[in-house]
């Protein structure tokens, strides 16, 4: 599977400035397919690095949300009722999400007690509008995915060593002071998240 996502993200690079349009696409898909994620958002940060491919993985990633949430709403609801219905964990996302709306959304986003696949369907279920999943779900996965972004962009750099300049020592400190800030964000903001759904979960009982 890596070699034909590879592949495929060669093939992606090599579509000058349709690369974007088509990588966006094919995040859309893979949503709606179960792909995770995570792999394509990496493979942006690889692609197009900083700030660009941050700004690219994040309307993709939304858009992908979308599209599957729309199907599970509009298109499949059956289906995914009959996958997603029984479990534990959607009956109290279905009862939060009733009690809390957005603000739900936007610290299940922030920390992810269902994968973002799995969440998107699952959502699709519940009677929050869609607008209000929409920007809830934006505003919460972008710290994660700022931070996968970055990861790739520092394994796409690392891959062109040979094939253009090397980095310097002082380029990759910096790169590396980064990631460092941006991982300690995130976590901090994901610790917050999940103490906060915590109060709010026990609360409604």
């Amino acid at each position: 599977m890596i070699e034909h996502l590879r592949g495929v993200l060669e093939w992606v690079g090599s579509l000058g400035g349709w690369g974007p349009a088509a990588f966006i696409g094919l995040y859309v898909l893979g949503a709606v397919a179960f792909f995770p994620g995570s792999i394509l958002t990496l493979g942006a940060g690889a692609l197009f690095g900083l700030p660009k491919g941050a700004v690219i993985a994040s309307l993709a990633s939304i858009l992908g949300a979308t599209a599957a949430f729309s199907v599970s709403r509009y298109t499949a609801r059956g289906w995914v009722t009959r996958r997603l219905g029984g479990h534990a964990k959607f009956a109290a996302l279905d009862e939060a999400v009733k009690r809390g709306g957005w603000r739900v959304i936007l610290l299940m986003r922030l920390s992810p007690v269902f994968p973002y696949n799995v969440f998107n369907y699952a959502a699709g279920l519940t009677d929050i509008p869609i607008g209000q999943y929409i920007w809830a779900s934006w505003l919460g996965m972008l710290p994660g995915t700022v931070l996968i972004v970055y990861i790739g962009s520092l394994a796409g750099g690392v891959a062109e060593i040979g094939r253009s300049r090397a980095k310097s020592p002082l380029e990759w400190a910096l790169y590396g002071a980064g990631l460092l800030a941006t991982l300690i964000v995130t976590v901090y903001l994901t610790r917050l998240s999940r103490k906060a759904l915590d109060r709010r979960l026990k609360h409604h009982g």
